[in-house]
């Protein structure tokens, strides 16, 4: 798969996903830092990437239908730190060979991963 991660994660999470054998860019590679949000969807959609982000405004199926992307995932997580962070989607990239991300949002927490398609 394809991602796309945002300037608001570590960039060891790109390191994850191409550890196990994603395409992944980040925002920042591609000099797209401090671009607005809907700039950073539409590259998104061009490139077919699913996006990887803590920006929750990407939840809001009105602006950002999952049906039109590669996929989008907000991590929604009460700990913000580097260690943290990794834990979590280290846990999350088990999940990509049993549910869908293309044109799913996925709203990933805690405890749960919360998947609407």
């Amino acid at each position: 798969m394809k991602f796309k991660v945002d300037e608001n994660l570590p960039i060891e999470i790109a390191g994850l996903l191409r550890e196990e054998g994603h395409d992944a860019r980040t925002v920042s590679e591609q000099h797209l830092g401090g671009s607005a949000d809907s700039n950073i969807a539409s590259v998104c959609q061009q490139e077919e990437r699913a996006l990887v982000t803590l920006d929750t405004d990407f939840a809001d199926i009105r602006l950002y239908p999952p049906d039109q992307f590669s996929g989008i995932i907000v991590l929604r997580l009460e700990r913000q730190d580097k260690p943290h962070l990794l834990d979590i989607f280290t846990h999350v990239m088990q999940v990509f060979s049993r549910e869908p991300v293309k044109g799913h949002l996925w709203i990933v927490e805690e405890k749960q991963i919360r998947i609407r398609g």
